[in-house]
């Protein structure tokens, strides 16, 4: 929700998808230097302590943003620099939130629970805007500040409950995490399949996750819609959403069956944004936004069941932040550069781009698995 506001807020300050993009690619950029740091950091601490920290810091965030929204100073200048923050504390709280998880089932049940974990966290990304934009119809931006404030002052709550895990390794000088982040990237980009698997997430962040980050502008833009219009779009995400991660939830743990899934999704994203042309009433456009990110979200959480099945338990938190920078910092990237293209020629000439060399390397991808099974 609170993601949702900053975009939605710079869209009322400016109408400019530049701006929409420049505030999401802040909240997201911090991840291309920070989350490997931190990675290492997930490595070392007990992950329930590390998140009480990121959530509460989030809370504190967007309580300072009601109440500067509330006094009327709240600017684009002052929104930069609150979306900065958000992206400082996200950067350390992903990685955490992703070494977690596999310290609280067991192996067998792994490829599962990431389908369910991501299930929620991708339905929660997109729901909550929903809710958000719903909210704005019915009350001011000062109390969506304040609720989602609150929603993460529950999340606190609901994290003390968790109980029994403790830290791994005790605690490093600054040389040695250097260090143990040195191993993790040689690791990383010396194991094949993984290298394959941060392409296709890097893809994914290009297309599909931009695309979802920019929604304020599009519904702006190719629909000159108004806050009821956001939210429509953004439930027809959500129900995209739900239904993506159910679909990864019911896979088991065959690599061969994931990579298929994902390709399949990289495929489905890129060719309904090509259509982007033929979009036209609102139904129309709320069905394409749940195609896409439906797509979005096999493929994102299909690479994460990939990439968790893939390493090593001592490189867990180090290559699950490597693959935080690719999944959260491409999209930041992408939304300021296609937000930029955008103003300039308009959405359906600047998705067409990244559409099509993403079938490409869709199929690049695929002769590449064929190789890899015929060897």
């Amino acid at each position: 929700m609170l993601r949702f506001l900053f975009g939605w807020f710079a869209w009322e300050l400016t109408a400019s998808a530049f701006w929409v993009g420049t505030i999401a690619g802040l909240m997201l950029m911090p991840a291309l230097v920070l989350s490997p740091l931190f990675g290492v950091l997930a490595d070392q601490i007990n992950p329930r302590n590390g998140l009480l920290a990121t959530v509460g810091l989030q809370g504190m965030l967007a309580a300072i943003t009601a109440l500067i929204h509330a006094l009327d100073v709240l600017t684009l200048q002052s929104l930069a620099v609150l979306a900065l923050a958000f992206g400082v504390v996200t950067s350390a709280h992903t990685p955490i939130r992703l070494a977690m998880l596999p310290r609280l089932v067991e192996r067998g049940a792994l490829p599962s629970a990431i389908g369910y974990s991501a299930m929620v966290f991708n339905s929660s990304r997109i729901l909550g805007p929903a809710l958000g934009a719903w909210m704005l119809t019915v009350s001011s931006v000062t109390m969506v500040f304040a609720a989602s404030a609150t929603f993460m002052g529950l999340a606190v709550l609901l994290l003390l409950r968790v109980s029994g895990l403790t830290e791994v390794a005790g605690s490093q000088e600054s040389p040695a995490l250097l260090a143990q982040l040195r191993e993790g990237v040689r690791y990383a980009v010396g194991h094949t399949d993984l290298r394959l698997v941060f392409t296709l997430t890097l893809a994914s962040g290009l297309l599909g996750r931009t695309f979802i980050e920019l929604l304020p502008a599009v519904s702006g833009a190719l629909l000159d819609g108004d806050a009821t219009t956001l939210a429509i779009l953004t439930a027809g995400a959500g129900a995209g959403s739900i239904l993506g991660g159910l679909i990864v939830s019911r896979q088991g743990g065959r690599t061969g069956q994931l990579y298929r899934l994902v390709l399949s999704g990289l495929s489905l994203a890129a060719l309904v944004l090509l259509s982007m042309s033929l979009w036209g009433a609102l139904p129309v456009v709320a069905v394409a936004v749940g195609c896409v990110s439906l797509a979005t979200t096999v493929v994102g959480t299909g690479n994460q069941a990939l990439t968790q099945l893939m390493i090593d338990e001592s490189y867990r938190g180090r290559v699950m932040s490597l693959w935080t920078v690719v999944a959260m910092g491409t999209p930041a990237v992408g939304a300021v550069l296609l937000g930029t293209l955008a103003d300039r020629v308009g959405f359906v000439a600047a998705m067409a781009l990244p559409a099509v060399a993403v079938l490409v390397l869709v199929m690049i991808s695929r002769q590449v698995l064929i190789r890899q099974a015929g060897s």
